[in-house]
């Protein structure tokens, strides 16, 4: 699979976070770290969640190098404790919480829907469902008192089509678009946008494996992304940030396919 960028794509485009505090899920690598190291360099000071110690550490330590303003708290989004503390420390640290990227999630194995066991099913709904509608719960309690707020949460390009193999996976990522719609009826008179992103193929850690373990699913999904390329975690990142800054301030409860065209055919 090809992944040659223009200059443009490979640069992070410019936006002003400062005196603002974001949270990022799934933050140690691929998209999640994208959009913290973003909203770092754009000011923000940011709290980076994963599930990963080691990489979290790594991670808030090379921002912190940086001179960002940041801390790092690891655990797991399907643990109703973990992420109630998770957005009390946020805002005990620095005061508030402007933005939030829901993005901690796990992939399914293939495997036809009569092969699903119920523990891999409940893996990834607690997770990719469940949990992100945790950290939503949590959240929007703090934006509310607050009367400001955004919300990202990211679903798939699964979010919007089928594929088989990945019925445990499109079920919970369908289910975050329907969670995210209402969310944002529910809390826009209320100045907090919330919206979800849709990406398709990411040059990510979780799509790296599966192009090893799944080559021959993998190529034939590529087959039909017309730009001819995976994304970049970059280019996930800056469509958060937008979707978080005042640049996008009419756009409430959008599902934003971010997939080289996949969802256009």
């Amino acid at each position: 699979m090809s992944i040659e960028l223009s200059e443009k794509a490979m640069k992070p485009n410019q936006y002003d976070f400062r005196n603002q505090v974001a949270l990022v899920t799934g933050a140690a690598s691929g998209m999640g770290w994208a959009a913290a190291k973003a909203f770092a360099e754009a000011g923000a000071s940011v709290a980076l969640a994963d599930l990963r110690k080691d990489a979290l550490d790594t991670a808030v330590l090379e921002l912190q190098a940086a001179g960002h303003n940041v801390i790092g708290m690891h655990g797991d989004i399907a643990d109703e404790a973990y992420v109630k503390s998770l957005v009390e420390q946020t805002v005990a640290t620095f005061g508030r919480l402007d933005a939030a990227f829901n993005n901690a999630g796990i992939q399914s194995p293939a495997l036809e829907t009569a092969d699903v066991t119920s523990e891999i099913f409940d893996r990834v709904t607690n997770i990719n469902l469940r949990g992100v509608w945790l950290c939503m719960k949590y959240e929007l309690a703090q934006m509310r008192t607050q009367g400001s707020g955004a919300i990202v949460n990211n679903s798939s390009l699964g979010g919007l089509v089928g594929v088989p193999g990945r019925a445990a996976y499109h079920a919970a990522k369908h289910g975050l678009v329907g969670l995210t719609k209402s969310a944002a009826l529910e809390y826009a008179a209320q100045g907090i946008r919330v919206n979800a992103i849709c990406p398709g193929i990411i040059e990510t850690p979780m799509v790296a494996d599966m192009l090893k373990a799944e080559a021959a699913v993998m190529e034939e999904m590529f087959r039909d992304v017309p730009i001819r390329r995976l994304g970049t975690a970059q280019e996930i990142a800056d469509p958060v940030l937008w979707l978080c800054s005042p640049g996008s301030s009419f756009v409430v409860g959008v599902a934003l396919p971010i997939d080289g065209g996949y969802t256009a055919r």
